[in-house]
């Protein structure tokens, strides 16, 4: 802990109350989650509370003891709080991983060299949570941006590009809800023949009982049931000990009923879900995104209003799901948002001007 401070000044005090409130924010964001899980995450988060405990008693010290009046914890940290009691814990612990970054001790005197050391290690701590959350939701999560982002960006370049040619607004709105059907049907197939594919693939290298009826017939101490293990990647003297072991156990199993080996799972084996409902989430994704830019003309409007609406709803989505890719991956959410922006409207505005040369090369 620091030397106490013979005489700080009021902004001293100003500085050193709003980073005890802060601890104390933080930590009943830590207990929050905690409360909402077990085992050993649960044991994390509280050991976390703890050490921001410890840093609030520093600052408690330095003030000589609990002040009166105390400020508001900062608007970062209380957002986080009561996020922390109605979302899900992936999206706090982003947030979370992007505050413990942002640690202000490492320009305060008055911190101790420990408190600065404590708080890098929390971002790491955080960060490694985080990351078990979004290995949970990848599969899921990718689906549904990049689905809803192909059906953004697809579609509004369709209707920008078939609108500046000057075609009617029955003809734009039909357009695009072709597009629509086309792109989220695409999208469904593709996500379908992957999917089976891939479980095919799966079942093809898995466990085959072939040679289950011979086991018992085989020579224990010569036999080829080695090269089946070795053959899948386990190294020679494993598969020989699990080769012998597999014979044993089938030799010693009661030979009237036909022996059939406890299945095994391959290591490299993956989990890819159904090809059905893979498909029909990805049509509803892709469909979700390429209903946006559509909106306009569904409600009656034409022209120049149509085109800046869909414009305006398309980029208040593009800016959402790039934040929100941001936070989720612990990148900056602004960045990614203006980023997904930037490629949204700039398809957008290269078939608006190929549909402007057409319409007038046509006319």
């Amino acid at each position: 802990m620091s030397a106490p401070v013979a005489s700080p000044t009021p902004r001293d005090r100003r500085r050193w109350a709003q980073y005890l409130v802060d601890e104390r924010a933080e930590a009943r964001v830590y207990r929050n989650l905690a409360a909402r899980r077990t085992g050993e995450e649960r044991e994390i988060l509280l050991e976390l509370a703890d050490a921001e405990g410890r840093h609030e008693a520093h600052w408690v010290g330095l003030l000589g003891g609990e002040p009166k009046r105390l400020p508001q914890p900062s608007l970062d940290t209380r957002m986080l709080g009561w996020m922390a009691r109605r979302f899900g814990m992936i999206f706090v612990l982003a947030l979370a991983q992007n505050a413990e970054a942002r640690s202000p001790y490492d320009n305060e005197p008055y911190a101790t060299p420990a408190m600065v050391a404590d708080e890098k290690v929390h971002h790491e701590v955080v960060r490694g949570l985080a990351a078990r959350g979004r290995r949970r939701l990848s599969g899921t999560f990718r689906a549904a941006v990049f689905g809803a982002n192909d059906g953004l960006v697809s579609n509004l370049a369709l209707v920008m590009g078939i609108g500046a040619t000057g075609v009617g607004a029955q003809f734009v709105l039909f357009s695009g809800l072709a597009g629509l059907l086309a792109g989220a049907l695409s999208m469904a197939a593709g996500e379908f023949v992957s999917v089976r594919s891939q479980r095919e693939m799966i079942e093809a290298t898995g466990h085959s009982d072939f040679v289950d009826a011979s086991l018992p017939d085989l020579d224990l101490d010569a036999n080829e049931l080695a090269l089946v293990y070795r053959a899948r990647g386990i190294s020679a003297d494993e598969a020989i000990e699990r080769a012998r072991r597999v014979v044993a156990t089938a030799q010693a199993a009661d030979r009237s009923v036909p022996y059939r080996r406890p299945q095994e799972i391959l290591e490299v084996e993956e989990v890819v879900g159904g090809a059905w409902g893979a498909a029909t989430s990805s049509f509803l994704f892709f469909a979700s995104g390429a209903v946006i830019p559509v909106l306009p003309w569904l409600f009656g409007l034409e022209g120049v209003a149509a085109v800046v609406m869909a414009l305006v709803l398309v980029g208040i989505a593009l800016m959402a799901t790039g934040a929100l890719v941001g936070v989720l991956s612990g990148g900056p959410p602004l960045r990614r948002a203006l980023r997904q922006l930037a490629i949204g409207m700039g398809a957008a505005a290269i078939t608006y001007a190929l549909g402007l040369v057409f319409g007038v090369s046509v006319a």
